[in-house]
C-alpha cells in the first residue's frame, strides 16, 4: 500500500529528514550457486532457487513450536534475494498475520519511507523477523520460540549473503547480538554477525509512539547508509 505525497512527507519530517531525492538503484549482485547446509537435514547442493523454495516450504508447514496452532499464515519474508541490504525485526503483528507479509501496517509504512530517505525501495532490499509466525495478541516472542525459529533466519541470511544486516528493534538486536543491553547503548555502533556489519534501529513502531526518538533514528540510518556506503569503496 503507499502513501500519499502529503503523508509521506509527514513521515520524513517526523524522522528529521527535512529534504530528500532518490539516489540512484543498489547495483544487485550475481546469483551463484551455494551448497546450504543445515543442521536438521543431510547435505545437498541445490541451485539458489530450490533452496529458497525448499526454505519457504520449511516454514510454511513449520511445526516446531506452539505457535503453529493460532498462526494464520506464515510470513516468510519479502523483497529481493539477492539483496544487499537485510532488515531484520522481530515477529509479526495482525496485519502481518492476514497478509502473511512482513511491516505492512502504519509501522511497516514508516518503515518503508526511512528507507526511501536513503534512496532504497522495499523490493531491492529483504525484509524478515525472527519469528515467522505471530505471538497471540503480539506479545514479546519467547525465547523457545526465537530459538525453534532461528534456524530459519540462519538460512535466509546465507542465501541472501547481505552486505549490511539492520537490526529493527530492541528485541531483533539482543537476539542478533546476543546481548541483554538495552537498544540505547546497542544503538549508534557498527557491531559485526558472521563477519556481516550490523547496525541497530528503533523500531518504526515505537518511533510512531516517542517522535523524540526521530532525530536518533535518523543518525542510526545515516550510519547503516554510510556503513554500506564504505563497504562499495573497498
Amino acid at each position: 500500500m503507499d502513501m500519499d505525497k502529503t503523508t509521506r512527507l509527514l513521515y520524513l519530517q517526523a524522522m528529521g529528514v527535512e529534504t530528500w531525492k532518490l539516489k540512484p538503484q543498489l547495483a544487485t549482485k550475481n546469483v551463484v550457486e551455494k551448497n546450504l547446509l543445515t543442521d536438521d537435514k543431510p547435505s545437498k547442493i541445490l541451485t539458489i532457487e530450490e533452496n529458497w523454495k525448499e526454505l519457504a516450504q520449511d516454514i510454511r508447514v513449520c511445526q516446531k513450536c506452539e505457535l503453529y496452532k493460532t498462526r494464520k499464515k506464515t510470513v516468510f519474508g519479502s523483497g529481493n534475494f539477492n539483496a544487499d541490504w537485510l532488515f531484520i525485526g522481530e515477529a509479526s503483528g495482525e496485519n502481518e498475520d492476514l497478509q502473511g507479509l512482513p511491516f505492512v501496517g502504519n509501522a511497516g509504512l514508516l518503515l518503508t519511507e526511512m528507507m526511501r530517505a536513503l534512496g532504497l525501495k522495499r523490493e531491492n532490499v529483504f525484509i524478515t523477523n525472527l519469528l515467522k509466525c505471530r505471538p497471540p495478541d503480539n506479545q514479546d516472542p519467547k525465547v523457545n520460540e526465537i530459538t525453534a525459529c532461528y534456524d530459519y533466519l540462519k538460512r535466509q541470511q546465507a542465501l541472501i549473503n547481505p552486505k549490511i544486516i539492520i537490526a529493527v528493534g530492541k528485541v531483533a538486536a539482543q537476539k542478533l547480538l546476543k546481548s541483554t543491553a538495552p537498544i540505547k547503548e546497542l544503538r549508534g555502533v557498527v557491531h559485526k554477525i558472521d563477519n556481516i556489519p550490523l547496525v541497530v534501529i528503533y523500531h518504526p513502531a515505537y518511533l510512531l509512539r516517542f517522535l523524540g526518538k526521530k532525530r536518533i533514528a535518523w543518525q542510526d540510518l545515516q550510519l547503516a547508509l554510510k556503513t554500506y556506503q564504505l563497504l562499495q569503496e573497498e
